[in-house]
């Protein structure tokens, strides 16, 4: 039988050693591997008590992640996105689309941020995002800033 991912959400002060090691997983497959590009992952935010992980694993099995995304708190933006994504196998499931909807929906009416790689932009419209300023390259992938 085969069931639907759940949707967990945690602060990063609350987040046990074994999901942040299939968070982190997740992102080094997509991020790194997949994409091929080397980059530093960990920032030092992710255990924050004001950082929220969002992600979906399947039922009874919550540490191993198939799509995720960090929700971060800036002082001077309001709220920032980052680390969406899905692993190959999940998507074209809806996933990152639930992700996003989640995050927004404790997001709110308040300002929120995200560094969109530039082919998923128009992804990143469909939640009211608007490009806030001219592209830029980082590691290698073209991204443009955008705003809500």
């Amino acid at each position: 039988m085969v069931t639907e991912p759940e949707l967990h959400r945690a602060t990063g002060d609350s987040l046990d050693p074994a999901a942040m090691y299939g968070l982190l997983r997740l992102r080094i497959d997509v991020f790194v591997v997949e994409q091929a590009c080397p980059w530093q992952d960990l920032d030092g935010r992710d255990l924050d008590p004001s950082t929220t992980h969002f992600w979906f694993a399947p039922t009874g099995h919550r540490e191993q992640p198939i799509g995720c995304l960090r929700l971060l708190r800036e002082e001077w933006a309001g709220w920032r996105i980052g680390r969406v994504c899905v692993a190959r196998p999940a998507r074209g499931r809806g996933l990152a689309g639930a992700l996003m909807r989640a995050a927004l929906d404790e997001v709110g009416d308040q300002p929120c941020v995200l560094d969109a790689q530039s082919y998923l932009a128009g992804f990143y419209e469909l939640f009211g995002f608007v490009v806030s300023g001219e592209e830029f390259v980082e590691d290698g992938i073209p991204h443009l800033p955008m705003r809500r």
